[in-house]
């Protein structure tokens, strides 16, 4: 990567593909539009990004799985995080689609008050959601009406239209990830026995003494997924959260070592990484209604 792109403003980006700024804080991007293509660089995002791609010549780089549809691809991005564009050499506009909007346009909206509901901005490139034919009518609709408004000027129901078609947007989007994980379900059980082994091992092999509790994010690193993407599988495999999940294995280790060793609560707290036994305390007895001292003295 030969240069990175501080991607702030909507007019930054425009100005970089050659395309028209209808409004300050949001865009519909069309590619084949495009004056200019910009091939290997770095973005470092300030905006919210959705892109859908229709073709293979413009790569969004972090890695790639197989395709469950070929007909397009969306990935997306959150302010903060860092993307690699590669556009083949003998694509002078890819057909890639999208919408670019600053966060500042949706302050005060109940879109604003829920993004953190869409956690798949933060999904890494190859954990894109791979449409089928109709379902990127939809996304394409979606993106017609909002370039629609934008061409329509700017008034005092500007804001509020546009911020409710792009929550709609990603409402669908939602939808289709749900899909798709229900298609990816032999996949998914693969995962999902991964990270039960990885969770066994970790206590069994005193990792958790020599490196504290466990995190969601260690067990996301070691299938090779974003945590966000994990959590949302484990969440869609087993109806809890994947701290959920985790907090469950650990109370179960707990019981085991109080029924079957003679250890201090203390030593069973450190072994299972916690830093002070209050804490361990405090879990176990929200988790089991019981404090361990008393489980023991039932079992």
């Amino acid at each position: 990567m030969n240069e990175i792109i501080q991607l702030d403003t909507v007019d930054k980006y425009n100005k970089l593909y050659g395309l028209e700024t209808l409004h300050p804080l949001v865009t519909v991007v069309d590619l084949t539009k495009a004056t200019h293509i910009v091939n290997h660089v770095g973005m470092n995002y300030g905006l919210y990004a959705l892109y859908l791609k229709c073709t293979e010549g413009c790569e969004i780089k972090y890695g790639r799985k197989k395709y469950d549809y070929q007909e397009g691809s969306i990935v997306s991005f959150a302010p903060g995080q860092i993307a690699e564009v590669n556009t083949a050499e003998d694509e002078v506009r890819p057909e890639v689609y999208g919408l670019l909007f600053h966060p500042d346009l949706i302050r005060r909206t109940p879109l604003g008050q829920n993004i953190k509901n869409y956690g798949f901005f933060s999904y890494a490139s190859h954990e894109a959601l791979h449409l089928s034919e109709r379902e990127k009518e939809i996304v394409m609709d979606c993106l017609k009406k909002i370039d629609q408004e934008l061409k329509h000027g700017i008034d005092k129901h500007s804001r509020t239209l546009i911020s409710m078609t792009i929550e709609l947007l990603l409402n669908y989007c939602l939808r289709f990830y749900e899909r798709q994980f229900i298609t990816r379900e032999d996949e998914n059980a693969d995962i999902l026995q991964k990270f039960e082994a990885q969770l066994d091992l970790y206590f069994d092999d005193k990792n958790a003494k020599n490196q504290g509790l466990p995190t969601v994010k260690y067990f996301a690193d070691s299938v090779f997924l974003s945590p966000n993407y994990f959590g949302d599988l484990i969440k869609k495999e087993t109806g809890k959260s994947a701290q959920e999940y985790i907090q469950h294995k650990l109370i179960e280790k707990a019981k085991d070592l109080i029924i079957s060793t003679e250890l201090t609560m203390s030593e069973i707290a450190y072994d299972l990484g916690f830093q002070y036994p209050q804490h361990f305390s405090r879990l176990f007895k929200r988790q089991v209604g019981i404090t361990p001292n008393e489980y023991r003295a039932t079992n």
